[in-house]
């Protein structure tokens, strides 16, 4: 006698057991933590940025010092910087540098590593990207904060301003979602769906 003629066989014990139950799968709405916009936005976007912010305070201290902030008529800086204005460049390049890492590594682990277990990944990446959040919004306003009176004169901005504040917004925004839940496994939300099918 077959299992499938036995009525005493359940139709669950007959499925593939590494493939989830019917209910389970329409159920669950996402099941990745860091799907693959999340994972482009966050493990690489966002370190290529940083390196590349990085790599261009070391080439160019001056020029990314100058384009910090506006300067009133005729007063840009010329010739060497203060050797201390390089030297607290060159920290701030390598300390985002390695911030750019950090995110590449850490989620590039939590992809590879936590892929069967959403709950644990969501954890994990929650725990790298809140500070991240934090500074985002910190990074913008004590940034326009530090500008002074000049900061909503835009037509004075220049490059390295404009890629802070608008680099910036492209980070917050995505991470911003990613908290929410947006188009991502959640376990508050998608963890009850699993326990009750």
């Amino acid at each position: 006698m077959s299992k499938l003629a036995d009525p005493n066989v359940s139709l669950a014990a007959t499925t593939h057991p590494t493939s989830p139950a019917p209910s389970t799968a329409a159920n669950m709405r996402h099941n990745s933590a860091l799907p693959v916009f999340y994972w482009f936005v966050f493990g690489w976007y966002e370190p290529l940025l940083a390196t590349g912010g990085a790599l261009g305070a070391l080439l160019y201290p001056e020029q990314v010092y100058i384009q910090q902030a506006p300067w009133p008529q005729g007063q840009i800086p010329q010739g060497p910087l203060p050797r201390a204005a390089v030297v607290t460049l060159l920290q701030l390049a390598h300390t985002v540098g390695l911030l750019g890492l950090l995110n590449f590594f850490v989620l590039w682990a939590a992809r590879k590593h936590l892929w069967s277990q959403p709950a644990i990944q969501e954890k994990i990446v929650g725990a790298l990207l809140a500070p991240l959040l934090l500074g985002d919004f910190l990074h913008i306003f004590l940034t326009l904060w530090a500008i002074g009176d000049d900061r909503w004169e835009v037509h004075k901005w220049q490059g390295t301003l404009w890629i802070t504040i608008v680099s910036g917004f492209t980070l917050m925004i995505p991470r911003l979602a990613w908290h929410l839940g947006v188009g991502r496994y959640m376990e508050s939300r998608d963890g009850q769906l699993v326990k009750k099918s």
